[in-house]
């Protein structure tokens, strides 16, 4: 077996790792799996034909030669991240004696703010009129996205025995299989209560079904959640992150507790949370330039 085929062997036992023993979702994987090929694409090109003979400044030559090639900042630090996360774990195997990517910085990402509704534009989105299962069911997923601040994965994968409405509580499987316990709002509870009293609430069974009963697809979800929009006359793009985005920013404006939002949401990083905070300043210097009397732009 040559190098390079070793270097494919290496990245191959790592992705396997990353899926069975850290649990990680088909689609990380699947991201992980496209941008070490290109690594082990470039490496083939330039006759580099060991991992181990990787340094910084070969490194930052293939993250330069993907810039030209038109690869953007942002998925050129995820390039990068991918190629960390691969080295890191080899690093403390032993099978290299040293990080290639130590030292080496993809371009500045100029990250978008996330666009949220206001406290009116999620009441009347949640509070969709309409009788019958379906309506039921679409009112149930609007409040407990808005109340609980649920990512989408999160939502279809629940099951009757995830909730306990008494309590007010709900149990989710986040990222890395990571378990999380997160209160649910009064109106999201009352609308759970409605829809398992119209189907049944089973522990086993999940709690938003599509066709044959099956748990509700993440498809069929942001396409409701779009319908339903539209119908209302929202102007913007309505999704399920969306709700998420609100819920953490209403939360935060609110109670200016980062932590706290921190473990609603799930992150594991802080930094991933305080991206809310710019959106709350963005609140308060709104109302700073409309109240404050030296602060008033002429028209």
């Amino acid at each position: 077996m040559n190098a390079t085929a070793t270097a494919a062997t290496q990245v191959e036992a790592w992705l396997g790792r990353l899926a069975h023993e850290r649990q990680a979702s088909a689609h990380t994987v699947a991201a992980y799996r496209r941008d070490l090929a290109k690594l082990l694409g470039w490496m083939v090109a330039q006759g580099v034909d060991d991992l181990a003979a990787l340094t910084p400044h070969r490194l930052r030559a293939f993250v330069a030669a993907e810039h030209r090639a038109g690869l953007s900042p942002k998925s050129l630090q995820r390039l990068l991240s991918s190629c960390r996360s691969l080295f890191g774990q080899l690093v403390r195997e032993g099978v290299l004696a040293h990080d290639p990517a130590a030292g080496v910085r993809g371009p500045k990402v100029h990250r978008k703010l996330p666009q949220v509704l206001d406290v009116d534009e999620a009441g009347a989105l949640v509070e969709n009129p309409g009788d019958g299962a379906l309506a039921l069911r679409d009112r149930a997923m609007l409040e407990l996205f808005y109340s609980s601040g649920l990512r989408l994965s999160e939502l279809c994968g629940l099951r009757w025995g995830d909730l306990a409405l008494e309590e007010g509580e709900v149990r989710v499987l986040g990222k890395g299989a990571k378990t999380r316990i997160v209160p649910v709002g009064s109106h999201a509870v009352a609308a759970l209560r409605a829809l398992g009293q119209s189907q049944g609430t089973l522990p086993a069974s999940p709690v938003f079904r599509g066709r044959g009963g099956a748990p509700i697809s993440p498809r069929t979800v942001q396409a409701r959640l779009k319908r339903l929009a539209l119908a209302q006359g929202f102007a913007r793009r309505v999704h399920p992150h969306l709700l998420r985005h609100t819920f953490a920013s209403h939360m935060l404006e609110s109670s200016g507790d980062l932590r706290a939002v921190q473990e609603l949401l799930g992150h594991a990083d802080i930094a991933t949370t305080q991206i809310y905070t710019h959106l709350d300043f963005q609140h308060l210097a709104k109302v700073y330039d409309a109240a404050h009397p030296r602060a008033r732009r002429k028209g």
